[in-house]
Formats: structure tokens, C-alpha cells, sequence
């Protein structure tokens, strides 16, 4: 008969918190692969007890994960279903995603898949690409979208967005915000979408 596990010390368990807090700060201004020296260093701690209490670097990517990136990408969801116009479900959705890739480096890197060994970060994934393709489809039946644009060709357009955060990070907000709107109105059917 095994024993029952007993509960971690209110020590550890602030231990582990303040892991997650500095894992957090860390992980959303430099991204998911950032060294854990750094991580470590915010919390306090060596990085031996960040695999003490986490077993690894994606144990830890995976305890935050859903405070970290899951909870934008469902805002995101969320307010663009409540739009009224395939076009503009389809649009917005692509420019909010891309705009999180550019103000997240945490959020680009689940994008763009950095670390495919994550289970958490590939069903967000996943959720995040059914949500697009159904907005695709709604979109090229509604006539808005060119109908020659495949669930492939969305997934290449937000990998290339991530690629160009990752090379042109220095350009500024505006710029960059800009020149989706290029790319935005090249995906439209026919000219006369573009003022809808």
C-alpha cells in the first residue's frame, strides 16, 4: 500500500509560483526559448529547481502556457465571432493574430510552432487553425474572400508573419500594421470587396 502524497510545503509551493510569475515576465518579452538561466535568475532560484519542479523547460512552458498565450488567442476568438460580416470575421481575425505575433514573442512562437513537442501548444494551435479555416470557408461562400486561397496558404501567411516579426523586429507598430492591410486586401475576391 503506497502512502498518500503529501502536500507540498507553503514554501514550495510559493517556490513554484514564484517560478511561474517569473516564467511569465520572462517568457512574454523574449519568448518561449529564452534561456531558463533567465528564468531562473527572475525567480530567484537555480535552474535546477526549475527542473526539480517542473521536470524540464516544457514542463514549465506547459504550466503556463494557458495565462501566458491560451487566453488571448480565446479573446481573439471570442470578439471576432461576434462580428457581423464574413469579410470582416475573416480580416480582423488575420490582423489580430497577426498584430499578437508582433506585440508577443511568447504568442509568435506558439504560432509559428517553435516548440512542437508541447501538447498544450499544439492544441492551441489546432483550435486556433479550425477556428480560421471555418471563417475561410464562411468567407469564400459569402464571395469576400478569393476563392484560389487554400487552409494552406492561411497557415504559410501566419508562419511568414512570424518569420518577418522575428527578422524586422525593430520597425515600428504602425509600419507594421500598415503593410497587413496590403496583404489583408490582396486576399479579397474582387476589387469592388475592398469597400465593403
Amino acid at each position: 500500500m503506497t502512502e498518500p502524497a503529501r502536500p507540498r510545503r507553503a514554501d514550495a509551493r510559493r517556490n513554484v509560483e514564484g517560478i511561474r510569475r517569473a516564467a511569465l515576465d520572462v517568457f512574454r518579452t523574449g519568448g518561449l526559448t529564452t534561456p531558463l538561466d533567465e528564468v531562473a535568475r527572475a525567480a530567484g532560484v537555480s535552474k535546477g529547481t526549475i527542473y526539480h519542479r517542473f521536470g524540464s523547460r516544457r514542463g514549465l512552458i506547459d504550466a503556463v502556457v494557458d495565462e501566458l498565450v491560451a487566453e488571448r488567442i480565446q479573446g481573439i476568438i471570442a470578439a471576432v465571432s461576434a462580428l457581423d460580416s464574413p469579410l470582416a470575421r475573416f480580416e480582423e481575425y488575420l490582423l489580430r493574430m497577426f498584430l499578437l505575433q508582433f506585440d508577443e514573442p511568447a504568442a509568435n512562437d506558439v504560432l509559428i510552432r517553435a516548440l512542437p513537442d508541447s501538447e498544450p501548444l499544439l492544441t492551441l494551435c489546432e483550435k486556433a487553425q479550425e477556428f480560421a479555416f471555418g471563417l475561410l470557408r464562411a468567407a469564400q461562400e459569402a464571395g469576400v474572400i478569393r476563392t484560389d486561397l487554400t487552409p494552406d496558404d492561411v497557415n504559410h501567411l501566419i508562419l511568414e508573419r512570424g518569420a518577418i516579426v522575428q527578422a524586422c523586429g525593430q520597425q515600428p507598430r504602425e509600419d507594421y500594421q500598415r503593410r497587413l492591410r496590403f496583404l489583408l486586401d490582396g486576399l479579397r475576391s474582387t476589387p469592388s470587396a475592398r469597400t465593403s
